[in-house]
């Protein structure tokens, strides 16, 4: 059984259909990756994977249990506001110190707890944001265009840790991103979304896929 699984989702707002016709799958260990041109509905059909927005038609199936770990795509903290890392972490439930202590080392930001979080370089934040997602070792871990305003070295050693974090925790991965060079090097198969699924397959597949070439 998949990890999650989708059955021709429909999802709209204000007479507007986001989402058509989805059906995907996502199975333990895989690096799957959404992209798709702005407005594609690609961080509503992460909502709807997650819970947060219920779909008009369609069924999502979750195995029982399944533990998600979220990073969104930005989150502002005010910088005048004095948070460390540590404490960052344990809102809005206390954890465990050692288990906080091997987030971050997984996250490849190993010893920076007692920093400020206003103190942090953009590609710093985005993996205390990783490490807060894996406190809870989830069997699936999904990042929302988690590097945007990175810098391109920035943006590839990000998911090279999240290839890292992967193999340490055996989890799925699903990504939503734009950084299309990167990601085909980094996935197993990708989806390209907009409205409904255009093509899917492999980065080489989808990459030579005409409805691909014509969105991008």
């Amino acid at each position: 059984m998949s990890l999650i699984e989708l059955r021709n989702i429909e999802f709209g707002h204000s007479g507007q259909h986001v989402l058509q016709n989805v059906s995907l799958a996502i199975d333990a260990g895989e690096i799957v990756t959404i992209v798709g041109p702005n407005g594609s509905g690609k961080s509503t059909l992460l909502r709807v994977i997650i819970g947060a927005l219920k779909p008009q038609k369609g069924t999502v199936t979750r195995r029982d249990g399944l533990r998600i770990g979220y990073v969104p795509q930005k989150l502002h903290i005010d910088p005048t506001l004095p948070i460390t890392v540590n404490r960052f972490l344990n809102l809005p439930h206390a954890v465990d110190t050692k288990a906080a202590q091997d987030a971050l080392r997984t996250a490849g930001v190993a010893g920076v707890g007692d920093r400020q979080m206003s103190e942090l370089s953009g590609g710093q934040f985005q993996r205390v944001l990783l490490a807060r997602a894996i406190l809870s070792k989830p069997h699936v871990l999904m990042l929302d265009e988690a590097t945007q305003g990175l810098d391109q070295p920035g943006s590839a050693a990000f998911y090279r840790q999240i290839d890292a974090v992967r193999q340490d925790l055996g989890c799925a991965v699903l990504m939503v991103s734009h950084e299309l060079h990167v990601v085909m090097s980094a996935s197993d198969r990708v989806i390209c979304l907009n409205g409904h699924i255009c093509c899917e397959g492999t980065p080489e597949v989808v990459s030579a896929a005409p409805a691909y070439r014509e969105l991008f």
